[in-house]
């Protein structure tokens, strides 16, 4: 059977696979298109499975949140290099993914899920053996709230969420300035309550180390170790820090410059 240019192309804009992939396949297939596409499956697995140890710490990161703002994701799209995470093929595939995935809760259901005819796991497969890296979702976060905001940084690296109590007038420029500072400055919990005991016991150690290299007496070390510990809580969760547009002020300030009702109920950062 003569394989047409016109079959190669149609295959093409089905798979995204590349013309001489696609060309091979459907004459392995002997022109049926439905096999056609298995054979390109079948061998992004066999590149899966030659690349399943490769560090996939490359990528794109996306945040999405849905049409009334009462649900947001997060998700990593991973690959090998940095070279293909800055392709706009890839990209696009990227965000199609988040599109997506703003109907599910949890990554499991997202990979099993149906996508572009066929589910999301066996779409990362075949991508695998169109790219030839290792493509993976490596992230999923997932919250929902009355209003959620979000924040993508330059270059697709860095994406955040966060999540308000209730919906308030400029709820939209918050939640993005929140959702900024949370991609800047990285904290670890909403307020001190949050953080973990792993975490106090932790720094609360590293704190009396450095007060003993200091040469601080012993029976001092635990009152001091406990005003770093506060210093720990102001820098390092969300609504004590400094807000990065002004640091005169807290986040929490600048929230309840807004509402004073309002509250931060969760936030989610992902970075690659």
């Amino acid at each position: 059977m003569k394989i047409t240019a016109s079959d190669v192309n149609k295959l093409r804009q089905a798979t995204g696979a590349g013309m001489m992939d696609c060309k091979k396949a459907l004459e392995e297939s002997g022109g049926d298109f439905d096999k056609a596409i298995e054979v390109l499956r079948k061998k992004g697995q066999k590149v899966a499975a030659n690349r399943a140890d490769r560090e996939s710490s490359e990528g794109v990161v996306l945040a999405k949140v849905n049409s009334d703002n009462t649900s947001g994701i997060i998700i990593s799209l991973n690959c090998e290099t940095d070279f293909v995470a800055k392709n706009d093929d890839y990209v696009q595939l990227a965000q199609r993914l988040s599109d997506h995935a703003l109907g599910f809760t949890d990554k499991e259901s997202f990979l099993d899920s149906d996508f572009e005819g066929m589910k999301v796991s066996e779409k990362l497969l075949e991508q695998t053996g169109i790219i030839g890296e290792k493509i993976e979702i490596g992230s999923f976060e997932h919250i929902s709230a009355s209003f959620v905001g979000s924040y993508i940084h330059a270059g697709n690296k860095i994406a955040s969420i966060v999540g308000f109590s209730e919906n308030f007038d400029n709820a939209g420029d918050v939640g993005k300035d929140l959702s900024m500072q949370i991609a800047a400055m990285n904290p670890v919990a909403i307020d001190e309550n949050g953080v973990s005991q792993e975490i106090i016991a932790k720094e609360i150690e590293i704190a009396k180390d450095q007060l003993r290299q200091e040469g601080k007496p012993e029976e001092m070390l635990d009152n001091i170790a406990k005003g770093k510990l506060k210093k720990f809580f102001k820098e390092n969760t969300l609504i004590n820090q400094q807000f990065i547009k002004d640091s005169k002020i807290s986040i929490s300030q600048y929230i309840k410059g807004f509402s004073e009702s309002v509250e931060v109920t969760d936030f989610s950062r992902v970075g690659i």
